[in-house]
């Protein structure tokens, strides 16, 4: 077997050894970035083909910002980014450039599928050159059974006769079942990257290009379509204007709150559904394309599926008026503005002529730019911050911010500096006491410590000076609810 291919098994082996060491008791903490550093310096070293590939340097640098953003606060997303961005890498080497992102969105799924399979073909072909060499399972038993043999009765006996050497055996501990199926997790991540497998540039250069097509369509039945799409949706809009925008009496036994909230979604995949439509029926080449009634009526179209995804984000605003902002309600807009960026996108690639490709690019570069930002944003934390400086203090949802987390820790305080009523102020000190304490539980075991979390710690403890242990206005009960209510209110005690 080749020197490389040992190379890159102990590197796989001394990987979850370093994460066996890193996660103790979970995958936590800013050990997560700094396993995903060792990672990236693994795949560096056993790759020689990445470490003289250029744009695969690229890559490696977006991975090193995703794994900085893991490194100060882990979480799902900047995972994920930094597990494509290492992907990309790897496989560059063997794709040769970066070409679009509809080939590369297929190259990940399937480095992703065929991960298992890798591990299991090289597994399988180093039995087999083991084989072709001789050493087969009979032939290495019959020559380790003597040592083997021999030395688990020597140990033996000296344990019998050596206190020692008793203790030190009982003191070693088998790994469990658990255990071992958390290292074979991480050698079946971390091995596809050092050695991905050759299907997955086979089957992605057989992809068709990315035209969406509509079966039976015709120029007179694209005209008819658009004409009839434009005016339904002129009614929606109209709808919109008078009852949405301009704040028209609804009908009787419909609220506001319910026109508002029950549209922003459904709009939002109506226009993702007409943008692929327009697609669909002014392809390039077509004679829907190069009629200019056709080309008019799909920018009307697009025009009016804007003014959709205007309505839906205004929706979700004055919900969020009447009720609070969440971390999935600023995705939410976040998702909408990159809604209403891919159909601008496509009026001008309708107009100019541009291939499905370039309009691919394009969406996945305004994709890739707000996650990065939002791998960095603690969107609950903002959430917290904006509830409570917009909201009452008696109307902000102390559950919410009890959910968020330490995230909620500086908004929490700035809630308490505010004037409120005394019992008000206990259930806001209460539900703060416990997120603080959680954060100062957790920043004091190096498993879970993170940048984030440390500065947030040391900034609630500025606040808070000497009153960080000062105790509750309401003597503490029993049990609460998330909010600090007191469900079971203290028991008040008589002396005769």
């Amino acid at each position: 077997m080749r020197f490389s291919f040992l190379f890159k098994a102990m590197l796989v082996v001394a990987l979850v050894v370093l994460f066996d060491q890193l996660f103790p008791y979970g995958f936590s903490g800013a050990g997560v970035g700094a396993f995903a550093g060792l990672w990236l310096m693994g795949l560096v070293l056993g790759r020689r083909d990445v470490r003289r590939s250029a744009p695969a340097w690229i890559a490696l640098a977006a991975a090193v910002v995703f794994a900085g953003s893991l490194f100060d606060s882990p979480g799902l997303l900047g995972w994920a980014l930094f597990w494509c961005a290492l992907s990309v890498a790897a496989l560059l080497p063997k794709a040769g450039r970066f070409d679009d992102a509809w080939h590369w969105g297929a190259r990940l799924a399937l480095h992703a599928a065929t991960g298992i399979g890798k591990v299991i073909g090289d597994l399988r072909r180093f039995s087999s050159f083991r084989r072709s060499k001789g050493a087969s399972a009979g032939a290495i038993m019959a020559t380790l059974g003597l040592p083997l043999v021999g030395g688990c009765l020597f140990v033996a006996l000296f344990a019998a006769a050596n206190p020692l050497i008793a203790q030190a055996l009982v003191a070693i501990r088998l790994p469990s079942v658990w255990q071992i199926l958390v290292w074979a997790s991480v050698a079946l991540c971390v091995w596809p990257s050092l050695r991905p497998h050759a299907a997955v540039m086979r089957l992605a250069s057989r992809l068709p290009d990315p035209e969406p097509v509509l079966p039976g369509t015709s120029l007179p039945s694209v005209l008819i379509a658009l004409a009839v799409f434009n005016a339904i949706f002129a009614v929606q809009n109209g709808l919109d204007i008078a009852f949405l925008w301009s704040g028209g009496a609804l009908p009787a036994g419909m609220s506001q709150t319910e026109y508002v909230h029950r549209g922003a979604y459904p709009l939002i995949g109506t226009a993702l559904i007409a943008g692929v439509m327009a697609l669909a029926m002014l392809r390039p080449g077509s004679a829907s394309a190069r009629h200019p009634w056709a080309r008019r009526l799909v920018t009307l179209w697009v025009v009016q599926n804007l003014v959709l995804v205007a309505s839906s984000m205004l929706r979700t605003i004055d919900y969020i008026d009447a009720s609070m902002l969440t971390a999935w309600r600023i995705a939410a807009l976040a998702w909408m503005g990159l809604v209403a960026l891919g159909l601008v996108l496509i009026c001008w690639r309708i107009l100019r002529g541009h291939s499905a490709r370039w309009l691919i690019n394009w969406n996945a570069l305004a994709a890739l730019l707000v996650l990065t930002v939002c791998s960095f944003i603690d969107l609950g934390a903002a959430a917290a911050t904006w509830n409570v400086r917009q909201q009452a203090p008696a109307a902000v949802d102390l559950c919410y911010l009890w959910e968020v987390g330490d995230g909620a820790l500086l908004p929490l305080l700035a809630l308490e500096r505010q004037p409120m009523d005394t019992v008000t102020r206990d259930r806001v000190r209460y539900v703060r006491d416990q997120v603080f304490t959680d954060l100062s539980a957790r920043q004091d075991t190096w498993a879970e410590w993170t940048p984030r979390g440390a500065r947030r710690l040391a900034q609630a403890q500025t606040l808070l000076g000497h009153n960080a242990d000062r105790p509750l206005a309401v003597e503490q009960p029993a049990w609460r609810l998330c909010d600090g209510t007191i469900e079971h209110p203290p028991i008040v005690t008589t002396q005769s």
